[in-house]
């Protein structure tokens, strides 16, 4: 595939990129798509400047989730209903625990890899010390998940692409053999939805979430989502029992009545300007094949494997990503001991990607708007900087708030 036959470049137009920058960065925050900026100065002048309140009806804000949420659905083969457009990833990462902890009385163990993205260990490690200790968090390598299920696993919280490496796991696969042996299995999608092909239908799973600021381009803190499998939903009754949960908010009263369906799952008011932004970025995604997107992001990744092969024989960088296409998402990452100063010199020179401690330079691969010249391009000036030892400044060492 080339530039010159990418079905998906008519894409590139519908975000707002900079001139001049290569944007490898978009599986950590998504670019903007240019009708973003005109939904949110309607909603912000027409339904929130003249509609004011009303606008809850009027505009559809109170519906906003379910409708998100439902969208969503298509890009992760789930059922209507099974998807809500809410609160932050950490958030509902605790909603979906606690829940499948509820589910699965008598067993007291979330089980996942160490070296998973943090919050969702975190909420993991919250839990244990809420619980008083009578739920466990438990990690193991990552090779040794499979294996660690035992009688005592209630729930299996993984990430389907991994954050750092990009490697993917078989989610079909593994959600089965957590089944098989008596436990639920929660997903973290943030890395797989609306970079992979990704059906939890096809899977039965239990539960998935996912942000909305990186392929789903909805902007900086956008709201994220949460998936519950139909058939466990009138089975659960939230641990974060808000009050958009209840069974009728308005009613205003004193004892909580769990709301009918993915519903239930909300909490507090939803951010309206997030998720119209979020919805944006949603809608424009679902123009794409997602067959199409997958078939290029593969075809990004072995053109940027192939120009960095020299570069790891020279200059000392390590492919961490999976070399197989069927075990990697939509990023490719190298270790080099200079990873920092290095990547900030890159970032200097218009190539954004980013780095994860300790020593990962990290590069996501948005099929919607990354062209195959902006590969070349971006090794080439990788070389540059790698021949002339120019990351070597004591101004690219300094580490700033976000990596």
């Amino acid at each position: 595939m080339t530039d010159a036959d990418d079905p998906l470049a008519v894409f590139r137009d519908r975000f707002a990129l900079p001139e001049g920058v290569i944007y490898l960065d978009g599986n950590s925050l998504g670019a903007l798509p240019r009708a973003t900026a005109d939904r949110l100065t309607a909603t912000a002048i027409k339904e929130w400047g003249a509609g004011l309140i009303t606008s809850w009806n009027a505009a559809g804000w109170i519906s906003a989730p379910q409708r998100i949420g439902d969208k969503i659905a298509r890009l992760v083969g789930a059922g209507e209903g099974e998807v809500i457009a809410c609160d932050s990833t950490s958030v509902n990462v605790f909603k979906l625990l606690t829940a499948a902890l509820s589910l699965n009385p008598g067993r007291t163990t979330i089980l996942s890899e160490s070296g998973n993205f943090p919050t969702d260990v975190y909420m993991m490690q919250g839990i244990e010390q809420l619980t008083g200790g009578s739920v466990r968090a438990r990690l193991v390598e990552p090779a040794a998940v499979e294996e660690a299920i035992d009688n005592d696993v209630a729930v299996l919280l993984l990430t389907q692409v991994h954050y750092k490496t990009g490697r993917m796991r078989d989610l079909a696969r593994t959600t089965a053999l957590a089944h098989q042996r008596g436990a639920l299995a929660v997903w973290d999608l943030s890395h797989s939805a609306g970079a992979v092909p990704v059906d939890l239908g096809a899977a039965h799973a239990d539960f998935a979430v996912g942000c909305g600021y990186k392929y789903l381009n909805g902007g900086p803190g956008a709201p994220a989502w949460l998936h519950v499998a139909e058939r466990h939903q009138e089975r659960v009754t939230p641990a974060l029992s808000g009050w958009f949960g209840h069974a009728a908010p308005f009613d205003f009263v004193d004892e909580y009545v769990p709301a009918s369906g993915i519903a239930r799952f909300l909490c507090g008011t939803p951010p309206i300007l997030g998720l119209a932004a979020l919805e944006c970025g949603v809608d424009l995604l679902l123009e794409a094949d997602m067959a199409a997107v997958r078939a290029k992001s593969l075809a990004l990744a072995e053109l940027f494997m192939a120009r960095m092969a020299p570069l790891c024989a020279r200059h000392g960088f390590t492919l961490v990503s999976p070399a197989d296409p069927v075990e990697r998402g939509s990023q490719v990452a190298y270790a080099h001991p200079e990873g920092y100063a290095i990547m900030q010199a890159l970032i200097a020179r218009r190539v954004i990607g980013d780095f994860r401690a300790p020593d990962i330079l990290r590069f996501g691969l948005t099929p919607l708007y990354l062209r195959f010249a902006d590969i070349e391009r971006a090794v080439e000036i990788l070389a540059e900087i790698m021949a002339q030892s120019a990351w070597d400044r004591p101004e690219y060492r300094v580490r700033a708030a976000v990596t």
